[in-house]
């Protein structure tokens, strides 16, 4: 077992280019105590605006529809008007709507089935040889993500590369991953397991401070080539 996970871990190294060390600023400011939401392995999928839902109603089949999550997260239904259900998973959207129609209905019965949907996906940008967006396919960590994007430059800062996740409609949150010092340990238990959505940037130098949660409209910043925050 041993034997294979060192094969396994050569072969990223094979991959993926490692900067040279080199000094780095020491202010960083992100927390790192407790963060359940990046340690969640298999989250449940949640939806979004223009997913689709099928809702049967087996006793009171005259309920049954078919309803698209509009661009302000709520569903029209029959009989009962608007709900909001973006970012809910699939068991939250049932008890929801067994409470809606508890109001004309007893003791409901519901079934959702998740018709169309986004494909879920991730970003990579900064410096690797193929920024861009990719599906998620499956259970993929920041450094597997890395490598798909083609690896890192030799501008890579490996040491200090960012996860951006999305926590709600206005904030993100930011999460700091040593690359190279996994690789170079040749342990990757810490190596975070990807959510659709996760935005990785593996920067050319070191942000000069970075805080746990950042507003939505900031990510830009991270991602423009000339960022005035980095150094």
């Amino acid at each position: 077992m041993r034997v294979q996970q060192r094969l396994g871990l050569t072969f990223v190294f094979g991959i993926l280019l490692i900067a040279s060390p080199r000094a780095g600023l020491s202010n960083v400011s992100i927390q790192s105590n407790q963060e359940p939401s990046f340690q969640e392995r298999y989250p449940r999928y949640r939806l979004r605006a223009g997913d689709v839902l099928e809702l049967n109603f087996p006793f009171s089949p005259e309920f049954n529809q078919s309803v698209g999550v509009q661009p302000d997260g709520y569903i029209n239904l029959r009989g009962i008007g608007e709900i909001r259900v973006q970012d809910k998973t699939t068991p939250e959207v049932v008890e929801s709507l067994r409470t809606a129609y508890s109001k004309i209905l007893r003791d409901p019965t519901i079934t959702v089935e998740l018709k169309d949907f986004e494909k879920p996906y991730f970003v990579v940008g900064g410096e690797v040889a193929k920024p861009g967006k990719y599906d998620l396919r499956g259970d993929t960590t920041v450094v597997e993500a890395i490598t798909i994007a083609g690896g890192v430059s030799e501008k890579s800062k490996t040491s200090k590369v960012l996860l951006f996740r999305r926590v709600s409609d206005d904030w993100v949150e930011v999460k700091e991953v040593d690359m190279k010092r996994m690789l170079h340990e040749q342990d990757l238990s810490e190596d975070l397991h990807l959510h659709p959505g996760d935005m990785i940037l593996v920067p050319k130098s070191v942000f000069a401070k970075i805080t746990r949660f950042i507003p939505v409209p900031n990510l830009g910043m991270y991602f423009n080539p000339i960022s005035p925050g980095a150094r």
